[in-house]
C-alpha cells in the first residue's frame, strides 16, 4: 500500500460520552449561528424559508424528487466506480467512491466554482494512492457523456428556436468571403496551438492514460461508464419534471431541455455558492412563454433548497457510513484545504502568465 493510501481516514478508536456528544453539538450550533450573524448570514431565516418552500410541495412530489436525487448521485458515483475499479481494482471500493462523490455534490452546491469536484479528485488520489494525473485520466473519460449530453441540449436548443438558423447564418450568406477567410484564419490558428501544446498533451496522457484504461475495452466503457451516467442524466431531468409539476408548470420535453440547458449555462458562469441568483435568473429566462416569472422563481429556489439540503444529508449520511464521523469530517477538511490551495496555486499561475504576456506586448509596442 502507497504512502498516500494509508493516510486514508480510519475512524477514531474511542468515542465520547453521549453527553459530552451532545454538549459539544450544542457548541457547535451556538458558534455557527453566531459566526452567521457576524457575517450578516440570516440562518434562521434560510431554514424558515426552507421549510416554507417544502411545505408547499406535496409530499409525493417531495419523496418522488428525493429518491431521482438518489438515483442521479449513485448512478453517477457508479460511473466514477467503475473507471478507477477497473484501473484499480485492489483498491479501489464502492462506498469510498460513492460517499466521496456525494461529499462532491454537496460541497458544489453551498461553494462557488464547482470547488467540489476538486475536492473529490483529490479524495481519489488519497483513497487509492495514485498521482493526480491519473485522476484526471478517470475524469476525462467521465465527462465524455455529459460533453455528448451538454452538447446535444444546446443542439436541440439552437435548431428549435424560431428563426435561430436564419438569424445565425443570414450574415454567411450575405458575406460568404469573410466567412470563408473567418473559418480559415481559425483552423489556422488551430493547428498552430495544438502544434505548440501538443507534446504537453501527450506527456500528460502518459500519465493519465491509467486512470482512463476502459476505454480500451469498449464494452466494459458502454456498459458500466456510459449507461449509468445516462441514467443519472435522466434521473436529473425527470427531478427537473417533478420540481415543475409541483409549482404547476406545464412539462414537457422541450421545456426539460431548456430548464437543463439553462441550469448548465448557470453552472458556467456561476460566481455564487452554489449558483444562488445565478440559477434563478436563467431558470426565469428559459421559462419564459411557459411560466409566469414568480412561478419559475419559485420553483427554481424550491429545487435549489430541497436539493440543497438533501444532498448535504446525504453526503453526511454516507461520509459516516464510509469513515466515521471523526475520520470522516478530517478527510473532507483536509481534501478542501488541499483543493483550495491548489486552486490558489492556478490562479497565481494564470496571473503571472497574464502579466508576462502584457510585458511583452509593451515590450514589442513602437
Amino acid at each position: 500500500m502507497t504512502a498516500a493510501a494509508q493516510d486514508a481516514p480510519t475512524p477514531k478508536a474511542r468515542s465520547k460520552p453521549l453527553w459530552r456528544r451532545m454538549v459539544m453539538w450544542a457548541l457547535i450550533v451556538v458558534v455557527i449561528g453566531a459566526a452567521a450573524n457576524l457575517l450578516g448570514w440570516d440562518i434562521r431565516g434560510w431554514f424558515h424559508q426552507l421549510w416554507n418552500t417544502i411545505t408547499t410541495i406535496s409530499l409525493g412530489s417531495l419523496i418522488a424528487a428525493i429518491a431521482l436525487m438518489i438515483v442521479q448521485t449513485t448512478a453517477t458515483a457508479f460511473a466514477w466506480y467503475s473507471i478507477l475499479r477497473f484501473a484499480y481494482p485492489e483498491r479501489t471500493k464502492w462506498r469510498d467512491i460513492l460517499a466521496g462523490y456525494a461529499v462532491s455534490v454537496a460541497l458544489n452546491g453551498i461553494l462557488p466554482a464547482n470547488i467540489g469536484t476538486l475536492v473529490f479528485l483529490i479524495m481519489v488520489t488519497v483513497l487509492i494512492g495514485i498521482s493526480f494525473s491519473a485522476v484526471l485520466g478517470g475524469y476525462a473519460v467521465e465527462k465524455i457523456f455529459f460533453t455528448l449530453s451538454g452538447t446535444f441540449v444546446y443542439t436541440y436548443l439552437f435548431f428549435t428556436v424560431g428563426g435561430s438558423f436564419d438569424i445565425s447564418f443570414s450574415w454567411v450568406h450575405e458575406h460568404w468571403p469573410a466567412t470563408i477567410v473567418v473559418f480559415g484564419g481559425g483552423a489556422l490558428m488551430i493547428v498552430l496551438l495544438v502544434r505548440r501544446f501538443w507534446p504537453n498533451v501527450v506527456a500528460w496522457w502518459q500519465n493519465a492514460k491509467e486512470g482512463g484504461a476502459i476505454l480500451g475495452r469498449p464494452s466494459a466503457y458502454f456498459g458500466r461508464v456510459f449507461l449509468p451516467s445516462f441514467i443519472g442524466w435522466a434521473a436529473s431531468l425527470a427531478c427537473i419534471g417533478v420540481f415543475l409539476n409541483a409549482y404547476g408548470i406545464p412539462v414537457s420535453f422541450d421545456t426539460l431541455m431548456h430548464v437543463a440547458g439553462g441550469n448548465s449555462l448557470a453552472n458556467v458562469t456561476s460566481f455564487t455558492p452554489g449558483g444562488v441568483g445565478v440559477t434563478q435568473a436563467w431558470n426565469v429566462a428559459s421559462l419564459k412563454g411557459v411560466a409566469s416569472s414568480t412561478d419559475a422563481t419559485a420553483y427554481s429556489v424550491a429545487q435549489q433548497l430541497v436539493g440543497t439540503a438533501w444532498n448535504i444529508v446525504y453526503a453526511l449520511i454516507l461520509m459516516i457510513w464510509a469513515w466515521g464521523w471523526g475520520g470522516g469530517k478530517q478527510f473532507v477538511t483536509d481534501s478542501y484545504g488541499e483543493a483550495k490551495r491548489r486552486q490558489a496555486e492556478e490562479q497565481e499561475k494564470r496571473r503571472a502568465r497574464k502579466a508576462a504576456r502584457s510585458a511583452e506586448s509593451e515590450q514589442a509596442a513602437p
